[in-house]
């Protein structure tokens, strides 16, 4: 069993005046079993999001962009700060459930991984009725991303990734925008790091609800994968 004192959990947040206090509620209430650290990192957000934080999550690391950097930017930022044994962010639109942390963290303390991605996929139970477009373009990226790696996962693009502080050290991220995902995961492969993926639940929102991630986002992360696996020293 590997012993880890604290958990870094890295929140990028533009506009997330609607879910942000609620979801740093469910995040303070699950116990993980150690310290956890929480870094919330606001990428100059307008509509109230900084003085929500400022009012309900001072006594957490709070850095404010001066201007929109990308939400790629804004995990690095983070992750640069963090004094966790074990890193992940978590994404402020309560799409992720903050107890699923647990299921990630179980391969890593008993050894049998240095980096756990959850997956929505995996689960054989009820499920929301998400963008079915969605659904597709997250299975070709999956599957262009099983080609590149030669790793065999069910959802490459999920928010929940929980890896080991030796591990951070040893991938070179340089993403900005939405690419923190495959870029990371190529990294992985890269590095030969010893990847399991657990199953999640997952609750999405839409468009109407603030989701802004889009289609072109796709093209810049296959784009990305090709440039970290084969361009990138």
């Amino acid at each position: 069993m590997a012993s880890f004192k604290k958990i870094s959990i890295i929140i990028p947040t533009y506009n997330e005046s609607a879910t942000i206090e609620e979801l740093l509620r469910r995040l303070e209430a699950v116990d993980l079993g150690m310290e956890k650290e929480i870094i919330i990192v606001d990428n100059n957000s307008t509509d109230g999001t900084q003085e929500i934080l400022q009012r309900c999550a001072s006594h957490h690391i709070l850095i404010f962009q001066e201007r929109n950097m990308g939400m790629s930017n804004s995990i690095r930022r983070g992750l640069q700060v963090a004094s966790g044994d074990l890193l992940m962010k978590q994404d402020a639109d309560l799409e992720y459930d903050p107890n699923d942390i647990k299921l990630l963290l179980a391969p890593i303390l008993e050894g049998k991984a240095e980096a756990a991605i959850g997956s929505r996929f995996l689960r054989g139970t009820s499920h929301a009725a998400w963008n079915f477009k969605h659904l597709v373009g997250n299975k070709l990226l999956t599957y262009a991303s099983n080609i590149i790696t030669n790793m065999f996962l069910t959802d490459m693009e999920s928010c929940y990734k929980l890896y080991t502080r030796s591990v951070y050290e040893s991938l070179d991220l340089r993403s900005q925008r939405f690419e923190f995902e495959p870029e990371i995961t190529v990294e992985f492969a890269k590095r030969n790091v010893k990847v399991w993926e657990v199953a999640i639940s997952y609750s999405p929102r839409n468009y109407s609800e603030g989701k802004k991630v889009k289609w072109i986002d796709g093209f810049h992360a296959m784009w990305t994968m090709i440039k970290v696996a084969y361009l990138r020293k």
